[in-house]
């Protein structure tokens, strides 16, 4: 996919060397945007081949609102490197997604705390009122992000409608180039396909905005070396683009969605690229 391309280049070409949290190096840009037009098939990446189950099982484990991985360990271990060894995550943007704490005072004048499901009020208030501007979830609570072992990297995103197609704008306060940023587009895509078929619309546009856009690298030698994420990007900047896949999606609740009701169509893609994790 182009844009993805695109923002490879921009991050390689313009981006500073800084260390950061994980003792390994990145190339950092800051504040990258793209937009995909999701009218012209899922953006799942092309460049290089994606776990596409393991996507979706985490998309699926969003919208379950769990705030530990257990049920999700059956399939992937995508988020073990986070959670503690009974599975618990202290941040998981699901449960903000659909239990975000929400504090405020009583007759009396004490505090009290609710839960709000951000999911349920965004399509609601589409399917009330479509042309709202206050189509906003968060997955950032401060409390939770002062002490988590890894504040949502995702944390917020709105959505808008025009001329009966579901726009989706995410903001990531950090973004690794390789391995989350094909993740988190084909993730929200997915995300913006089932609110639009909920509410009666259109995928429309996808668009992104990454605060810290960055490549992990490490020079050869060193025993960091294994982190380098430079090498197989610039691999991929090489391969042409193939034609996007198609995703289709039962019709059913939101809430009833199983992995089953989720068929991806055409997907081809070059060689898989492997990148460690830098945790």
């Amino acid at each position: 996919m182009k844009q993805y391309l695109d923002l490879v280049k921009t991050v390689i070409n313009e981006g500073i060397r800084k260390p950061n949290r994980t003792g390994i190096d990145t190339i950092s840009y800051f504040s990258a945007f793209y937009k995909v037009d999701l009218s012209k098939g899922f953006p799942l990446l092309t460049t290089k081949k994606m776990e596409w189950k393991s996507l979706l099982r985490e998309v699926l484990w969003y919208l379950s609102g769990e705030n530990h991985i257990r049920n999700l360990r059956k399939h992937t271990k995508i988020w073990d490197a986070w959670a503690d060894a009974d599975g618990n995550l202290e941040t998981a943007y699901g449960y903000y997604w659909r239990h975000f704490p929400s504090a405020k005072k009583d007759s009396s004048g004490n505090w009290i705390v609710e839960e709000i499901d951000q999911i349920k009020y965004v399509i609601d208030e589409i399917k009330r009122n479509p042309y709202s501007r206050r189509l906003v979830v968060s997955a950032w609570e401060p409390g939770n992000a002062e002490k988590s072992k890894l504040p949502p990297c995702h944390y917020t995103f709105a959505f808008n409608v025009c001329d009966g197609k579901l726009n989706c704008h995410l903001t990531q306060r950090s973004g690794d180039i390789a391995l989350g940023i094909p993740f988190n587009l084909a993730a929200y895509a997915m995300l913006t396909q089932i609110i639009a078929q909920e509410t009666d619309l259109e995928p429309g546009f996808f668009a992104h905005t990454i605060i810290d856009a960055h490549i992990y690298v490490a020079d050869k030698g060193t025993m960091q070396e294994r982190y380098d994420h430079l090498e197989g990007l610039k691999l991929q900047l090489t391969r042409e683009p193939l034609p996007l896949s198609k995703l289709i999606i039962n019709k059913k609740p939101i809430d009833e969605l199983t992995f089953e009701d989720f068929n991806l169509v055409g997907y081809q893609s070059h060689e898989k690229i492997k990148f460690e994790v830098a945790v």
